[in-house]
């Protein structure tokens, strides 16, 4: 049975390549690749990497190399045909079937490649003649360079009703392939078979150009052939972009603009920023953001979110500040729940309301949205202040029906795991506070905004006592990493305390000894130094913790009053815990809560309930 180009590469882009695999090899990632023992010949030092990137395996000790077709083969017995089948199935795709039909099909949608590409020529040489000026006068005062309009293949379409299709037509290029292709309009009107003349009598109206009047975006696919076009009009007008319909080589739903391209820098940064439109992923790539994508005119689909997740495990989604962009992020965050898996999420970088990543880098630069970036917002606080606008609820009884509706969500993952850990983090966060009341304290509550507690008190019960000792314990050490200026001031202190957790004492003993050595260096490089002598993992555990990750008093931008306040707070707390039996027996057995054959477990299920690094 033969396969079209398309249907392979359509499946190769719904399955991946490192996650088939991994049903039969343990793999850990090393960089841009995977790596595990060789499931072809036996090997005690893992020799055999997964390219995700470039879609191969390859084993440098029995030189066993191949595609995801090739693993199902090799590994289960079966002969192409069947291998694409079970993968298809298992991906959902229907297998379409050997006709006559389906090869003409095939064989016309390669000649449709040729008419793209002489379309985007066309418009790339209109951009730079008289008759494209004023759109390019409009790139050019958007601030895009010769070496951007050139990168994306800039161009315009005239404002001529037959300009492009005339062009086309000297290459040679027929009307049929001109309409399949969506660049050119053949009228409807109800034409009789057989005829010329319409059932009214007028005669057959010609077709015409699809884009007129307005700056040209080419669409590309995996392999960086034009697929497409997107346009924006010069001045008023509606619609103000338009996109190409539908057509045998594109499908919107199952691609982003600029994804090619964007690839290799996403792996290399770690993750891959979604936006809105073809400008802001422009102004980002100009601006260094070279991992920018964006979907085309829709929502972002299913499709679009396994796309992205065959690049990164965590893509940012970084929409407008305004309603449709918030609207957005919350389509997005509820059409990305049932396909959630540990290890797999969502990010969201929140603009300033009124304002897109192109608006952002205009007017603050680079800078200003790199730590937008960085301070992209995990999927569960999305959905929380969707739902809570920032405040708690008054009443039992309206907690309650915040709680089934955060409740809800949850119940669409279907990762058990994950869906536990979103549950339980909401019922902690909605009922925690209110416990406090009770007992007195009544800091948060009442007729007051409800924002996350940023001081640990101790529960009751020996377990409570021994979390909140371990919660503290992290809380000084990220204190201290985010601003390593208050060092001089707490060096005795942080001295005195000896943590029962091993990685964290080990990690507390190397801090300490890298302030001394320099007491004013500031926290980036605290981290680089702290990765470089092995602590890469401690770090992303610590920093994962949602404790950590969504307070904002002990984050690298808050004032200094507050994180001192919440210093003190912390080391009172481990004072007050100091001499209780179970922190002492705790101690003396070398662990608290979390001992050290339990850190891979904590740190695999903190990345699952909190995706993404927030510092």
């Amino acid at each position: 049975m033969a396969f079209s180009d398309q249907f392979l590469e359509d499946l190769r882009a719904r399955i991946g390549l490192a996650d088939v695999i991994s049903r039969r090899v343990k793999l850990t990632r090393k960089g841009r690749e995977h790596m595990g023992l060789c499931p072809f010949h036996k090997e005690k030092t893992p020799s055999f990497t997964v390219n995700e990137e470039k879609g191969f395996y390859h084993c440098f000790g029995c030189s066993a190399h191949g595609s995801v077709f090739d693993f199902v083969m090799e590994t289960e017995g079966l002969n192409f045909p069947e291998a694409v089948e079970k993968l298809a199935g298992e991906a959902g795709m229907e297998v379409p079937q050997d006709t006559p039909e389906n090869r003409e099909r095939q064989e016309q949608r390669q000649t449709l490649f040729d008419v793209t590409e002489k379309a985007a020529q066309f418009f790339e040489r209109t951009l730079h003649m008289p008759d494209g000026r004023q759109a390019l006068d409009y790139l050019k005062g958007r601030g895009l360079t010769d070496e951007t309009i050139k990168h994306f293949r800039l161009g315009f379409a005239p404002d001529g009703r037959n300009a492009m299709k005339a062009a086309l037509a000297k290459d040679g290029i027929d009307e049929g392939r001109m309409i399949a292709t969506g660049l050119i309009i053949k009228p409807d009107d109800g034409q009789e078979a057989g005829t010329g003349e319409a059932r009214t009598g007028r005669p057959r109206r010609d077709s015409y150009d699809r884009f007129r009047g307005r700056v040209m975006f080419p669409i590309t696919d995996a392999r960086d052939r034009v697929i497409a076009f997107g346009g924006r009009i010069l001045g008023e007008g509606e619609p103000k972009y338009l996109n190409s319909p539908e057509t045998p080589l594109f499908h919107k739903g199952h691609v982003l603009y600029g994804l090619k391209a964007a690839s290799g820098p996403a792996r290399k940064a770690g993750t891959i920023i979604v936006t809105e439109g073809y400008t802001d992923v422009i102004a980002l790539h100009q601006a260094g953001f070279e991992n920018a994508v964006a979907p085309l005119g829709t929502a972002l689909t299913e499709d679009q979110i396994r796309l992205l997740w065959k690049i990164v495990p965590e893509p940012v989604l970084c929409f407008d500040g305004d309603g449709a962009g918030q609207k957005a992020a919350g389509r997005a965050a509820e059409r990305a729940l049932p396909l959630l898996q540990s290890g797999y999420g969502l990010r969201f970088a929140l603009l300033p309301d009124g304002e897109d990543p192109d608006s952002m880098i205009r007017s603050g630069g680079a800078a200003v949205m790199k730590a937008i970036i960085d301070g992209a917002l995990p999927l569960s606080e999305v959905l929380w202040r969707m739902e809570t606008g920032g405040r708690l609820p008054k009443t039992p009884e309206e907690r309650a029906g915040l709680q089934k509706r955060l409740k809800d969500y949850a119940r669409q993952i279907s990762d058990q795991t994950l869906r536990a850990h979103f549950s339980s983090q909401f019922n902690d966060r909605i009922w925690s506070n209110t416990g406090k009341k009770r007992q007195g304290q009544g800091r948060y509550g009442g007729d007051k905004d409800w924002t996350p507690s940023m001081h640990l008190e101790p529960g009751n019960g020996p377990q409570a006592n021994i979390a909140a000792n371990e919660s503290a314990q992290r809380v000084l050490l990220a204190i201290i990493i985010n601003h390593p200026e208050i060092f001089d001031g707490v060096e005795e202190t942080l001295g005195k305390f000896s943590f029962g957790e091993e990685r964290l004492d080990q990690l507390r003993q190397e801090l300490i000894s890298v302030l001394l050595k320099d007491a004013d260096m500031e926290s980036d490089g605290v981290r680089d130094v702290l990765r470089q002598r092995g602590f890469a993992e401690s770090l992303d555990v610590l920093f994962r913790d949602p404790l950590i990750s969504s307070n904002r008093h002990i984050n690298k931008d808050a004032v200094p009053e507050n994180y001192r306040l919440l210093w003190n707070e912390n080391v009172d707390l481990l004072k007050h815990l100091e001499n209780a039996p179970e922190i002492e027996k705790a101690r003396e057995s070398g662990g608290n809560r979390i001992a050290q054959d339990d850190w891979e477990q904590t740190k695999a299920l903190l990345e699952e309930t909190m995706p993404g690094e927030r510092e």
